[in-house]
């Protein structure tokens, strides 16, 4: 697993969108992203801040089911 860097939440955003996920909603500074998959469908909350902390951005990646190696990939 390659070490996450730090991004925003808006570059965040765009690399889990290339992964397949689409953007459902957004109260203040908070967007929902939902993707549909064989298995169901998963979701994720991401913070548009300036820039996520790294334990932040591996949270988001937990809850969205994407490895840090294919968020690398996507980067």
């Amino acid at each position: 697993m390659g070490r996450l860097p730090r991004v925003s939440g808006a570059v965040a955003i765009r690399i889990l969108e290339r992964l397949g996920f689409e953007q459902v909603r957004q109260r203040g500074s908070h967007v929902v992203l939902r993707k549909s998959t064989p298995d169901g469908v998963v979701g994720c909350v991401v913070p548009l801040h300036d820039e996520l902390a790294v334990g932040t951005l591996a949270g988001i990646l937990r809850q969205a089911k994407v490895s840090a190696d294919q968020f690398l990939a996507n980067a």
